[in-house]
This record gives C-alpha cells, structure tokens and sequence, in this order.
C-alpha cells in the first residue's frame, strides 16, 4: 500500500509498477500554519490562496516532469484531504503511471487451510479501457500430483473460446476443458502431473493460450490463426520456491482433498476501494 505522500514518492520513480494486489492512493493537499498576531482574516485568506495555487503548481510542473497526464493532478484537487482515491488500473494506465498492459504478482505461497502458490494478472482488454483480471493457484495434492486452477473474470460476447491451455516449453501442455461460472468469474481446473510441474519450474515463462475448442475437445496449440488462438507469456518467478514449500506438507500418497474455493481473494481492478488483503488506510 502506497498513499498519500508516498505516492509522490512513486511518482518520481524512474520505472513504475504497481502490482495487481497492490494500492497506490491519492488526495488533495492541506496547508497548514501558525499565524502570529491578529492580521485580517482576508490577509489569511490571501495568503492561504497564493500558498495552494503555488502548491498546484509545484505538482503539475513535476507530474509533467515525470511524463504523467495532467488528469491526474485534476482527480487529485477532486479528493478531500480526509479522503483517498484508490488509483485503479486503466486510471493507472491512462494517466501514464503504469503503462504496462499486462501488470503481475511474483508467485506466493497462500498459506490458507489448504495452501496454494498463487499468482495474479490483469490483462488490458482491447479497448484499452479496462483491465481483466485472471489468477492462477497451484495445489500440491500429493507427492506426484498437484492441481492447476485458473481463475478469470467473465467477458461478455466471449462465448465458444471455452478451451484454455497453459504451456511450458514445447513439451508440457496444461489443457483446460469446460469451465464452471461463479458470478463474474469462470473456473478451470485441471489436475497435472509432477513431470508438468517440473517443466513449469523450469520455464522462465509459461505460454497462456485460448481458443475455441477442436473436435476432439482439445485445443490446437499449432494453429496459425491468430483469431483461433490468442496468447501470452507469465513469469514464473516464485513458483519454484512456492512449491517446495508446499511439497513440505503435501501427503505422499494422493487424498480427496477439501474443495478449494474458487473466487480470487484478489480485487476486482474496476472497483475503488482498497483489497480484503490489504490494510485499510
């Protein structure tokens, strides 16, 4: 969590990113003084006035310095100084903050009733408007098994692309079939085998693909067709660490393991207050 003063910190940066489970947070400023004496209150009120618009301008002069639109220092000004305005994603990319169109967490270890490494994504849609965010979490249901489950919010109109696969390198392919609705988010979730999660942890980056299922159920991975399979690359970063850990606990023979809910514990990146996981401010 990143607010008040420290997001100027932020913001003079050389390189910015904030992450998905991230808060960076903003209000407008409030000058305070000691006035000595009884000068007239329209004196004070003068003073306090130059004092602000100077102050204003001190901010735009360095916001542009740091290539950040001026509609930032616009919904700064908007925002009562008790108040805080939590950045959300495309205001994070529009106002030139974090232009990255694929912002994601490290892999962590989520140390719940049955823990899972988890790793969360947003992905710029493609009217450059909004964000969707998408979280993957790896169990460890036995020594030579875990499960992959992944985790997206729902897109209207996407219906047919209902095939998901996850590969790493050539020769791993996590293929996810149906998936399940819960609200705004869909579900997949696939069992892989210990040789899978080894090409994982091997990979510096593991390919996401999607496209409409083939005949078979499966989904062609060797497709040219840009409209039948859209891609894209994570980092692994974590994961390797993550499952060590979570092999430390896992039992050495498979089990029935609880039910894991399949709701991101991460929020929404359209709405404007701060995460679950995050302390209030």
């Amino acid at each position: 969590m990143c607010v008040s003063a420290c997001a100027y910190l932020f913001l003079g940066a050389t390189s910015r990113e904030v992450a998905p489970d991230s808060v960076l947070a903003v209000h407008n400023s409030k000058l305070m003084f000691v006035v000595h004496g009884h000068p007239p209150a329209q004196v004070v009120a003068d003073f306090r006035r130059r004092e602000m618009v100077s102050a204003d301008r001190d901010r735009n002069v360095f916001l542009a310095a740091m290539g950040i639109s001026h509609e930032l220092s616009d919904l700064i000004k908007s925002v009562k100084f008790e108040d805080l305005h939590v950045l959300t994603r495309p205001e994070l990319y529009r106002f030139g903050i974090d232009t990255r169109p694929l912002p994601e967490t490290l892999w962590a270890v989520e140390k719940e009733t049955r823990p899972y490494v988890r790793k969360i994504v947003q992905q710029k849609r493609a009217d450059g408007s909004s964000f969707r965010m998408m979280e993957w979490r790896l169990f460890c249901e036995s020594k030579d098994r875990g499960r992959l489950m992944f985790v997206r919010e729902f897109e209207e109109g996407a219906a047919g692309k209902s095939t998901v696969a996850m590969m790493a390198g050539a020769s791993r392919t996590v293929a996810f079939g149906r998936s399940a609705r819960f609200g705004k988010y869909e579900v997949w979730s696939e069992a892989v085998t210990s040789d899978t999660v080894k090409a994982m942890l091997a990979a510096p980056h593991l390919q996401i693909g999607e496209s409409a299922p083939a005949t078979d159920g499966k989904l062609d991975t060797k497709s040219d067709s840009k409209s039948d399979l859209a891609t894209f690359d994570i980092d692994t970063t974590g994961l390797e660490q993550g499952w060590t850990q979570l092999l430390a606990s896992c039992p050495a023979a498979t089990t029935g393991p609880k039910p894991a809910s399949p709701l991101p514990a991460a929020a929404s990146p359209s709405v404007s207050a701060v995460p679950a996981s995050s302390p209030s401010p």
